[in-house]
């Protein structure tokens, strides 16, 4: 069958441009454990994270403690501490931000995901009825 030239076809339509209703709100202080305080707030719609970001990451061993005596433990020994204990605490802090935002986006695309489920459901059962309606009318008009 040849289709007319003068076919009226709808224009592709870039996934990344569809907005699904999600009826998401997440707990404000989770979006404020997911953000970084002076920056914007983590929005779990926009946010997307690399394959590399999202990789399980390895356990590490840690080395056994070495028993430093007393009479070592000078100015550059305790210089060295704080130096090594803020920056432990700054590699915390930035996993479990991480950590947060990687577990709000989940929930969000849970939703998202049910919420696309529903839709895919609703429009299957719209064309099945559409397909009874186009049967109806061949069977009484003939083909299209």
């Amino acid at each position: 069958q040849i289709l007319p030239t003068n076919r009226n076809t709808p224009s592709p339509i870039d996934p990344e441009t569809i907005q699904v209703p999600v009826g998401y709100e997440p707990d404000p202080a989770d979006l404020a454990l997911s953000s970084i305080p002076g920056q914007e707030m983590f929005d779990p719609r926009k946010r997307k994270f690399s394959e590399e970001e999202l990789k399980p990451q390895p356990m590490i061993k840690k080395a056994r403690k070495v028993f430093i005596p007393d009479d070592l433990k000078d100015d550059k020994y305790w210089a060295r501490r704080r130096k090594n204990n803020m920056a432990a605490k700054r590699s915390r802090d930035a996993r479990r931000l991480k950590e947060n935002q990687i577990a709000i986006r989940a929930s969000f695309l849970e939703k998202e995901n049910s919420a696309l489920r529903q839709e895919v459901a609703d429009l299957r059962k719209e064309l099945g009825k559409c397909k009874n309606v186009l049967a109806k009318y061949e069977a009484r008009h003939g083909p299209l």
